[in-house]
């Protein structure tokens, strides 16, 4: 994209906060931070597969990704893992390169299970024994402490429609949407079809019956998953808007949010191929894209966090899916990763067997989200403990040595 094309988007770009006051002047370089949300919940056992865990195969008998070297295997990433097989072109030569890496056993303390309350609850990073804020994010609180000090003219933005929760506050913020939902509506063709062949017979009743009742049920199911992606863009064409993000935050923004939506796979979510496999292809494609159009100079100094509010039962359940859970897995992308982070998988682990699970349904929380990026903000801006406290009171910080 041409400079003129990105004066138009900026032009474009509409400011949230601060009265509608006009941004600060945008800081030469510095560190650069991009969350990316996958609300719904995705299904992170088969992102990160743990193939050395029987009671996982055990498990899933419809929806597992098959061991490494099996066909629609997992890519081998060390004894214990493998990554699903959509990501091999995407996601696993950047883990190759050293500028991937996974958090197992991550999320946060938060049990409602509910999509909203959750999400909810991460954007604003607040401590969950103390009355919520709802004016007061975390990006939003961090770019407040950044601005004061460690980054002079820190520039946020979010790639919605809306301002999210987690940019809301005090420091200037801006939003800008840079792609619309696609969303497929329920295909009648072939019941319309069946239809047609009982017209005047005495089944045509009870056929008709068959197919309403049906289809009231496809749409209770369709709203609640959508429903819980809360408008967020789908994961298809989630490149090109990836590629624009990167342009906007290479040349002036310093701190960025994106959603995805598409992830609350309780119907069909599919194994090496299908529904889970085609969102993950297509987000890998988009991050990949990302680091490509950030350039090797920018990308040396991102760090890209793909989060979500929680994870999905390890069992699959009756409709060959997977329902709300808790534990889940974070991925940390970038160019400047440490040795001890980029090509690992990171944080505190345990074996995954049924022993191990949460309440015998789902992934423990192992390391917990605001102390995660507590510990990723001390090395990212050099924070110290009582502006870390700013963003996350109350926060012990977990260093992962990620950056």
């Amino acid at each position: 994209m041409q400079r003129r094309e990105l004066l138009k988007l900026m032009a474009a770009v509409p400011l949230a906060g601060a009265a509608g006051q006009l941004m600060a002047a945008p800081g030469a370089e510095g560190a650069k931070l991009l969350v990316v949300f996958l609300r719904g919940a995705y299904d992170c056992c088969n992102l990160l597969v743990p193939t050395a865990s029987d009671f996982y195969y055990a498990s899933r008998p419809n929806i597992a990704i098959a061991r490494p070297g099996m066909p629609g295997g997992a890519l081998p990433l060390d004894g214990n893992w493998g990554l699903h097989p959509a990501l091999a072109q995407s996601v696993m030569p950047m883990f190759q390169q050293k500028q991937a890496a996974f958090i197992a056993f991550a999320g946060t303390d938060d049990l409602t299970r509910s999509h909203f309350e959750t999400q909810d609850s991460i954007e604003l990073g607040q401590a969950l024994d103390k009355r919520r804020d709802y004016r007061s994010g975390f990006l939003n609180r961090l770019a407040g402490v950044l601005g004061a000090g460690p980054v002079a003219g820190v520039s946020p933005i979010a790639f919605t429609e809306q301002l999210p929760l987690s940019l809301r506050g005090g420091a200037r913020a801006a939003n800008m949407a840079l792609a619309g939902n696609a969303r497929a509506g329920i295909d009648a063709r072939q019941s319309q079809v069946i239809a047609a062949m009982y017209r005047n017979t005495p089944l045509a009743g009870p056929v008709a019956e068959g197919f309403e009742l049906r289809d009231e049920v496809a749409r209770a199911v369709q709203a609640e998953m959508d429903a819980a992606s809360r408008n967020a863009m789908t994961a298809k064409g989630f490149e090109l808007v990836a590629r624009r993000m990167a342009l906007l935050m290479r040349e002036r923004f310093d701190l960025g949010f994106v959603d995805v939506g598409g992830w609350d796979t309780h119907v069909g979510q599919g194994g090496a191929i299908g529904y889970l496999a085609n969102r993950f292809e297509e987000l890998g494609r988009g991050v990949a894209g990302f680091a490509q159009e950030m350039g090797d100079d920018a990308w040396r100094q991102t760090v890209v966090v793909v989060i979500s509010e929680f994870g999905r039962t390890f069992r699959e359940n009756g409709n060959r899916g997977t329902d709300h859970g808790h534990g889940t897995v974070y991925w940390v992308l970038g160019g400047g990763l440490s040795a001890q982070a980029g090509g690992r998988i990171v944080g505190e682990q345990q074996d995954v067997a049924q022993a191990t699970l949460f309440q015998n349904r789902d992934y423990p929380v192992l390391n917990e989200y605001r102390a995660v990026f507590g510990g990723l903000f001390r090395r990212m801006y050099g924070l110290s403990p009582a502006q870390l406290a700013r963003v996350f009171d109350g926060v012990t910080p977990k260093d992962l040595q990620l950056v």
